[in-house]
């Protein structure tokens, strides 16, 4: 594969060691690094330290919320970084979740497919240093015009589950951001970007549990499933890629509050499916699965660090 990344926050670390990772990520020959942003370091700050630190990695934003920056303030921030890392830098967008926007952040998640496109479409116009002056169908900007245009616009990549968001990330975007899906599942998502760009930048967050012990797998993959999936967008995209009969159980226990039975209720197939796991030869032949299925950039979450914490499987999973 000719790209590799790390997802960061990892483990419990503190924010000046995840900066020193992204500098050991360098070394150890990683090509990328991609930070989220939910309740843990925000997107940007461990990615702008870092470039004091590296030279060559990538940095990416997966994801930076429509919501929680406005417009002009979101566009000042993608220039920042862009300046600081010249060429090296993708700000990845895109609506998250009814429980960051609403729950955590109070502000309504509206429109979300329209607010990523007014977004993309905004930014796109404002890198250029060009004065924007638009009444967009969700939101008006008069007047903004970015004090700093960066020599170098970076691109802007759009985090998209279903065919709607999909289409937007090819059409108005520079490609797209995945993440629990399946090889099979795989193919067909880039597939619909495809048909929008010609040569779409592909971003998969890929979860990774390197253990042997199947019960260990099932307990730790479980529950992350059951806290993810029954998330309604999440639960939509499994729905649309054709996994509600084996996900029904589930979000019926969780409707009821049993956690514990939706867990248990998750199929053995879907874990394996939406799970890299096994040893680190096999995680490492299954990301190549994901990278054979139309994957660019995969980007591995080691989910459950153990014993052996985040250093330990950062050199382990890296490339060479």
């Amino acid at each position: 594969m000719d790209r590799i990344g790390t997802s960061l926050p990892a483990g419990d670390l503190r924010l000046p060691e995840q900066v020193e990772m992204i500098r050991r990520a360098e070394q150890l020959g990683y090509t990328d690094v991609w930070s989220s942003e939910v309740n843990a370091t925000d997107g940007l700050t461990m990615l702008a330290a870092a470039t004091s630190v590296t030279e060559t990695i990538r940095m990416g934003t997966a994801i930076l919320p429509v919501y929680t920056r406005g417009p002009g303030l979101l566009a000042m921030s993608i220039a920042s970084m862009a300046e600081l890392a010249p060429g090296r830098f993708l700000a990845g967008l895109g609506s998250s979740s009814n429980i960051i926007i609403e729950n955590w952040n109070a502000m309504a998640f509206d429109k979300p497919y329209g607010r990523v496109r007014d977004t993309v479409d905004f930014c796109k116009q404002a890198l250029t240093g060009e004065k924007v002056t638009e009444a967009y169908d969700t939101f008006e900007v008069k007047g903004f015009r970015l004090g700093v245009v960066p020599e170098q616009t970076p691109p802007i990549v759009v985090a998209a589950l279903r065919e709607g968001m999909l289409r937007l990330a090819g059409s108005r975007g520079d490609g797209a951001i995945l993440n629990w899906l399946s090889p099979d599942d795989t193919r067909k998502v880039t597939g619909i970007v495809r048909e929008e760009h010609p040569d779409p930048e592909i971003v998969a967050r890929l979860f990774v549990l390197p253990s042997t012990d199947r019960d260990h797998v099932r307990h730790v993959a479980g529950r992350a499933i059951a806290a993810y999936l029954n998330v309604p967008v999440y639960a939509k995209f499994h729905q649309w890629l054709g996994r509600g009969e084996q996900l029904q159980p589930m979000w019926d226990k969780w409707e009821e509050g049993d956690r514990k039975g939706a867990v248990e209720s998750i199929p053995d197939q879907v874990i394996d499916e939406l799970f890299i796991h096994g040893s680190v030869e096999e995680c490492k032949e299954k990301v190549q699965a994901y990278v054979d299925a139309g994957i660019k950039t995969p980007v591995l979450a080691v989910t459950d660090v153990g014993d052996k914490g985040p250093w330990h499987w950062l050199e382990a999973f890296a490339p060479g």
